[in-house]
């Protein structure tokens, strides 16, 4: 690794991503940034950086998770105050992208919700963002400025591969069609074979997981997905696959969302592990299933990220086994 250069290099940490940029700063043995978010009474926020950032490559780490919409004000607020500050360089490093499912009109008079974020980001002064694995890969096209898209598949191929043989025999099952190539590529690497379940929508709020193609009789079941949100997709599929004769299921997700229900359905499921990354923090949310949860770091990952990007550096190494991508 390139000498890391602490005056030029600045991490800054908005509320709902200050634990994942002190593990990123850590990673580059820097410190992080000294701004500070306050909450005036009548609601609004106003940022205050605290150190000098005149001619400096900032990074401002934000997941733009519940409460969205005070998350994303918040990410807007603090890249045109390091704009206004003279930064040279802004990046809006967002590991959780929050609207991503509203990218497409999928009915009359319907907004897409994920490009009018992407504008926003844009003309609050941003001037290339990061983020790890979005809903659907085109909102990189949203954006009128660079966009590094990164994918947590080696994070979980990592782990996946130092228990391999505890596994056994394993197949890897997407949930729905629209992951097939996400776990086509699980299953190359893994040395596993693939199944797919048709799945239904009947409503918003509800999903019928119908048919099962392939076979899992007797073999653990891993099912991967980028987010699982209200978890009845997931444990619905979980459902499918045990009455089909599953050995065991593991599900492996980026971002634990988990509003709603989720929380029941996931404690009352039939996972055995419930796999997620740091994405979006904790605060105590993921208790009720802490007995099932391994969480692993994304840190390591977006550190080399934002290492490459400050030393224009490629960064197309980092994708090299994440082939996958959704739709």
């Amino acid at each position: 690794m390139n000498r890391i250069d602490h005056d030029h290099l600045k991490i800054f940490g908005a509320r709902a991503g200050e634990p994942l940029a002190a593990r990123m700063a850590d990673y580059l043995s820097l410190p992080l940034g000294q701004a500070e978010t306050e909450l005036f009474p009548d609601g609004e926020l106003i940022v205050r950086v605290e150190e000098d950032v005149r001619g400096r490559d900032c990074f401002v780490v934000q997941s733009t998770c519940d409460p969205v919409n005070a998350n994303v004000m918040e990410l807007l607020i603090y890249i045109d105050c390091l704009r206004r500050a003279s930064a040279r360089r802004i990046t809006a490093v967002i590991p959780y992208f929050g609207y991503g499912r509203q990218d497409r009109k999928d009915a009359g008079r319907t907004p897409i919700t994920a490009k009018l974020v992407a504008n926003l980001i844009t003309a609050a002064g941003a001037d290339r963002v990061l983020c790890m694995d979005l809903h659907a890969a085109q909102i990189q096209g949203f954006f009128d400025i660079p966009v590094d898209h990164l994918s947590a598949m080696t994070v979980f191929c990592e782990y996946f591969t130092s228990i391999r043989d505890e596994l056994g025999d394993l197949v890897i099952v997407s949930p729905d069609v629209g992951n097939v190539k996400v776990a086509n590529a699980y299953a190359s690497f893994l040395d596993a074979d693939l199944a797919i379940i048709d799945k239904r929508r009947e409503s918003g709020m509800k999903v019928a997981s119908r048919n099962l193609i392939g076979s899992v009789k007797n073999q653990t079941v891993l099912m991967v997905d980028d987010m699982i949100s209200t978890a009845g997709t997931i444990c619905e599929a979980a459902n499918l696959v045990m009455a089909e004769g599953a050995k065991q299921v593991i599900a492996a997700a980026t971002h634990p969302v988990l509003v709603g229900l989720a929380m029941d359905r996931l404690s009352d499921s039939a996972f055995a592990r419930i796999v997620v990354t740091d994405t979006i923090p904790d605060e105590g949310r993921l208790a009720p299933i802490q007995d099932r949860l391994v969480k692993l770091s994304v840190a390591p990952l977006i550190g080399e990220a934002l290492h490459r990007i400050h030393h224009d550096m490629s960064i197309s190494a980092l994708f090299q086994r994440a082939t996958g991508t959704k739709r």
